[in-house]
């Protein structure tokens, strides 16, 4: 006598529900083949649950759900298929790439199309960019300002607090105060990961440790800040040293400004570094293993921002921001903002800070 193994109707959907919920993004075709059904059995098991408003239909893609009554105030109005975001970047930044696509993914699911301006070196470069953007229709504005400075950052306040279409920051986070305190935000909480990376060598052995980073973003200044904090009050550590990691996009250093980091491992005996980012940790395995001192052998190093870190040798352990659940969570909040435009009960103001994690690898050891 045959038995019917098919899931229930009901159970299938809940599962459907959640795979979305934990991915943010999910392609329709990839939910049938792990559910183990047909394409017209996921279609109409995702049509339901849109109707119900618990699922977000794109082309070939559900994205996260959202609740009844947004659901009913996107249809009333705020996104449409076929708006336009801009999204704003700095030139040559490799470490948005990830964030990038992630975005992306959530603006299509969406409907929405995307529209990316490059900002070029120098002063007051994104600006241009936004107003082009807004010229062009543009209904929201997703950026990651360069702020190479304080004082650029702070010059920037201004005319970004004035903006008449919502905007949403990414990998970016304004001080309490600022004018851009109630501006939403999504950023890695670098302080968090800077302890990642100390306490990883610590527990290694290692006592004596150099810092080097980069001065040309927010994201380096904090980790220039918090790497000092935790190091400074860390009983276990006996002596550290900081010094610049690169000059190549600092707005008023010259090379010269750049230590030896050999130099400078060789005057605090130092046996591991943390070094941002990935490819001055690259270059300073290089650099050693030509004046003979063997990573990990000698020195253990860590990289911050695990861009291409892996692909050294040795693999270099690394702290991985989690730079595309930053894209995804940016967008989202941008998409909330636009449907809420205008409204008394809109969504409160996000700074969504999320948690780097360490990725050993073969650059790091324990002290014999």
């Amino acid at each position: 006598m045959g038995t019917n193994m098919r899931e229930p109707v009901d159970v299938r959907r809940q599962r459907i529900l959640a795979a979305v919920q934990e991915r943010g993004v999910a392609r329709v075709r990839d939910l049938a083949a792990e559910l183990q059904v047909s394409g017209v059995t996921i279609r109409r098991d995702i049509e339901e649950l849109a109707q119900e408003g618990k699922l977000r239909r794109g082309h070939g893609v559900v994205s996260s759900p959202l609740s009844a009554q947004e659901a009913q105030q996107a249809a009333e109005g705020g996104v449409r298929d076929g708006d336009t975001v801009a999204v704003v970047v700095p030139e040559r930044h490799s470490y948005l790439n990830e964030a990038l696509h992630k975005a992306r993914t959530v603006f299509d699911a969406a409907g929405v199309r995307v529209a990316l301006h490059i900002a070029p070196p120098g002063p007051d470069a994104e600006r241009p960019q936004v107003e082009r953007a807004l010229a062009e229709g543009a209904c929201g504005v997703l950026l990651a300002p360069r702020w190479r400075s304080p004082d650029a950052e702070e010059a920037d306040y201004a005319w970004l607090a004035a903006l008449e279409v919502p905007a949403a920051l990414m990998e970016r986070r304004p001080p309490r105060g600022s004018a851009l305190h109630a501006l939403d935000s999504v950023c890695s909480d670098h302080w968090y990961g800077a302890q990642l990376a100390v306490e990883h060598l610590v527990r290694l052995g290692h006592r004596r440790l150099v810092f080097a980073t980069r001065d040309d973003s927010p994201t380096a200044r904090t980790l220039r800040a918090a790497l000092s904090e935790i190091a400074e009050a860390h009983p276990l550590v006996e002596k550290w040293a900081w010094t610049l990691s690169s000059s190549r996009a600092g707005t008023d250093r010259e090379p010269s400004d750049v230590a030896d980091l050999t130099e400078v491992l060789r005057e605090v005996e130092a046996t591991g570094a943390v070094l941002h980012g990935d490819v001055e940790a690259l270059m300073l395995v290089q650099q050693l293993a030509e004046n003979g001192v063997r990573v990990p052998e000698s020195c253990s190093v860590v990289a911050y921002d695990d861009v291409v870190a892996g692909l050294g040798t040795p693999p270099l352990t690394a702290v991985s921001p989690p730079k595309g659940a930053v894209g995804r969570l940016a967008a989202q909040l941008l998409l909330r903002r636009i449907e809420d435009a205008g409204k008394a009960d809109a969504q409160p103001v996000q700074r969504v800070e999320l948690l780097p994690r360490l990725i050993v690898r073969g650059s790091t050891r324990a002290i014999a």
